[in-house]
């Protein structure tokens, strides 16, 4: 369920607390029932994703990599549908160690502030275009779209088995090299906002 005219259902709860300023009682209920007034179910078309969301909650609500794949592969049998053919194929043909680093990076930004997040990806991004760790996906993908364009990966290590949560934290700590940076971002002004 999505709220419609969102102005208008703030204004009539503005409303109702200026009502009630003066008591400073506002009661749940009547807040629940302002909000549940302007709250609608959503025509959704045949391909919405909002269609697929329990699928993709079973299958993306999995602690690893190779459990979110074989639990794709198993929703696939019983569902047929293209957007889970796909996913599988995508993940089939990516970086073994990309898929790993991703979903990781993922489920930290989930516990982290944005501030947080660009600098953790941006410490990712310099290792992976350094070559860190000895990781070369991120050529050898390129070289194969765009180069040779047989689309022939020869990632290495080759499957997530191999791929080791230890050479998978790495990328996410701070590059110690001349030829990357730190990334520093500006103190952001913060504004107090009013309450309601």
């Amino acid at each position: 369920m999505f709220p419609i005219h969102i102005e208008s259902m703030e204004n009539e709860l503005c409303q109702v607390l200026s009502q009630n300023a003066s008591s400073k009682s506002v009661h749940e209920s009547d807040i629940l029932r302002i909000i549940n007034e302007f709250v609608r179910n959503p025509l959704l078309k045949e391909g919405s994703i909002l269609k697929r969301l329990d699928a993709i909650n079973r299958c993306f609500g999995k602690d690893t990599v190779e459990e979110i794949l074989f639990a794709l592969e198993k929703e696939a049998i019983t569902i047929d549908d293209k957007w889970m053919s796909n996913a599988i194929k995508s993940m089939k043909l990516a970086s073994p160690t990309s898929l790993k680093i991703t979903l990781r990076s993922i489920r930290e930004g989930r516990k982290q502030t944005l501030r947080q997040c660009l600098i953790r990806e941006y410490n990712i991004s310099g290792h992976i275009l350094l070559r860190s760790f000895n990781y070369n996906d991120f050529y050898e993908g390129g070289k194969a779209i765009f180069f040779t364009k047989d689309r022939k990966f020869k990632w290495e290590p080759s499957n997530l088995e191999k791929v080791h949560d230890a050479i998978v934290m790495q990328f996410s700590e701070v590059v110690h090299d001349d030829r990357w940076g730190y990334l520093e971002l500006p103190q952001r002004q913060v504004f107090k906002t009013s309450k309601l």
